[in-house]
């Protein structure tokens, strides 16, 4: 009885103890490479629109602006590169609306515009100071 037991158990040990990995390393449910695609898409997202925060709050009339409002835009620079998710979205729609205003190199800031930098300045204060 030993000798069937030890004839049966020992090849069914092994063909668990492999069959098992092989069949994992074969099922993914997502493809590695397109959850790497899609993470790569959302790295590229927000660092552009960080570089849209950062080009707005480097035009002279914001800087001005900002001056005359007693805000740190150096600081707001800084705090922008760490916004992220639902933050990061809205100061970069409120910095690409500053930056489709002031597009050409426009001299005249209109309400609309001010009241849009003034959005921009505020989100990013908020979020620094909720931090």
């Amino acid at each position: 009885m030993q000798i069937v037991r030890r004839l049966f158990v020992g090849p069914l040990v092994l063909l668990l103890t492999f069959s098992a990995p092989l069949h994992a390393q074969r099922s993914h449910i997502i493809d590695p490479a397109r959850i790497a695609a899609e993470v790569s898409q959302h790295v590229a997202q927000m660092e552009e629109s960080r570089a849209a925060i950062r080009d707005a709050l480097a035009r002279p009339e914001v800087r001005d602006f900002a001056a005359r409002a007693g805000i740190d835009t150096n600081r707001l620079a800084m705090s922008a590169q760490a916004l992220d998710g639902a933050d990061l979205d809205r100061a970069a729609d409120a910095a690409r609306q500053v930056n489709a205003a002031l597009v050409g190199g426009a001299n005249n800031i209109t309400i609309s515009t001010t009241t849009i930098i003034i959005i921009l300045l505020l989100v990013i204060l908020i979020v620094v100071a909720a931090k």
